[in-house]
């Protein structure tokens, strides 16, 4: 999800009770399978939305977070609520997926620091604190989150977001080789690419970013983000990442969807059956059923019936099988994960010029009521795709 998708500071032990009503010894631990064509769940910076009674409904083994690396400044990073979460989750035997995230996003008017520089010694610092938490504790490490969207268009193509990333891989390198001598149980990718679709988004700092993930041993592939209109659009990421990675490298997916899509449909009227059937006006908008149901959270029937009702979402309703298996196909996929629940940011003030991320999640915690027993229901169509594909 991109740029202020997720929250980054939250209340501390997230996810340390397994369900909305489920009890602690109902948890089973899991036996994670090796990174190669898996399908994870991913709460972005967010674990709230997550509990590990979801992560057993779903059938997940493996799980995602993002954690933003000003918030080591803090406290301990290992007691920050993504990162204790991905440790919980190890401990309970899922595979594990952490994202390190540098907000340099243009809003804020700071270029990425310069390696040699009071700035970049103070991220490597930041770093110094994170790695001793994560290092050997969670299964893959990510080298950033989404660099393209967080930092200053003119660091693109400058060589400053490819001298600033590189540094932090070399010290991360470097750290691991020198603590963990005898080996380091924590895969290295860089990530994540996004917007490969638009050409415009491509360039010397892509082409450099690859080189480097190509060239440097340590780094085991790159992960991408194709939030997309369309299945085409998705395939622009594979032909571009696939032909630069080499042979033996592979690629994350740690977010995909279909959000572009949605989001050119939320000015669209509601279909007729749906205004029929819930005595709504025939011009009712799209975003203002979604309001709705954030402000009044609707019963499950209600929402199925508003996406079934519409075509834009009901004829892609297999986007997430067909999605994973086209990862799948290229024989280079190592984990995607696909998001788990409905967060704050993705559901307040909900307008027409939202991106609607949360008609994406496995399941409806703010735009449905819960289920008699309290737990949060599935959302339309993608619960049971993903139960069905973590069976290969």
């Amino acid at each position: 999800m991109s740029a202020a998708a997720g929250l980054t500071t939250l209340g501390a032990g997230a996810c340390s009770t397994p369900s909305r009503g489920q009890s602690q010894s109902a948890v089973q631990q899991v036996t994670a399978p090796p990174p190669s064509g898996v399908l994870g769940a991913n709460f972005n910076g967010d674990p709230r939305v997550m509990t590990f009674g979801e992560l057993e409904t779903a059938g997940a083994t493996w799980v995602r977070g993002f954690f933003a690396m000003p918030d080591a400044d803090e406290g301990e990073p290992g007691e920050a609520p993504a990162i204790s979460t991905l440790l919980q989750a190890s401990a309970r035997g899922y595979g594990t997926v952490l994202s390190l995230k540098f907000p340099y996003f243009p809003e804020r008017g700071k270029p990425l620091p310069r390696p040699g520089t009071d700035a970049m010694n103070a991220e490597l610092k930041r770093l110094d604190q994170v790695l001793p938490a994560v290092l050997d504790e969670v299964d893959v490490l990510v080298i950033g989150n989404e660099p393209f969207i967080e930092c200053p268009h003119d660091d693109w193509n400058n060589g400053a977001i490819n001298a600033f990333y590189e540094a932090v891989a070399d010290h991360v390198i470097e750290y691991r080789a020198a603590h963990f001598p005898g080996g380091c149980r924590t895969a290295l990718y860089m990530g994540a690419l996004n917007h490969l679709e638009d050409p415009g988004w491509t360039g010397a700092g892509t082409e450099r970013w690859m080189t480097y993930v190509r060239d440097t041993p340590e780094i085991e592939g790159t992960d991408i983000h194709p939030h997309v209109a369309s299945l085409a659009d998705s395939d622009t990421y594979l032909d571009y990442v696939l032909p630069r990675l080499g042979p033996d490298k592979k690629f994350l997916v740690t977010e995909f969807s279909l959000v572009q899509l949605w989001e050119e449909h939320l000015t669209d009227r509601v279909s007729a059956e749906y205004a029929a059937k819930y005595g709504v006006p025939p011009g009712t908008r799209v975003w203002q059923v979604i309001k709705k149901a954030l402000d009044e959270p609707f019963p499950q029937d209600r929402w199925y019936d508003f996406l079934r009702t519409s075509p834009w979402f009901e004829n892609n309703k297999d986007y997430l099988r067909d999605q994973v298996r086209k990862f799948r196909a290229t024989g280079k996929l190592a984990v995607a994960t696909y998001g788990i629940g409905q967060d704050t940011a993705m559901s307040s003030d909900f307008g027409p010029g939202k991106k609607p991320w949360l008609l994406n999640s496995l399941f409806a915690s703010r735009s449905v009521q819960p289920l008699p027993d309290g737990t949060p229901a599935p959302n339309y169509a993608w619960l049971d795709e993903f139960k069905a594909l973590q069976h290969r």
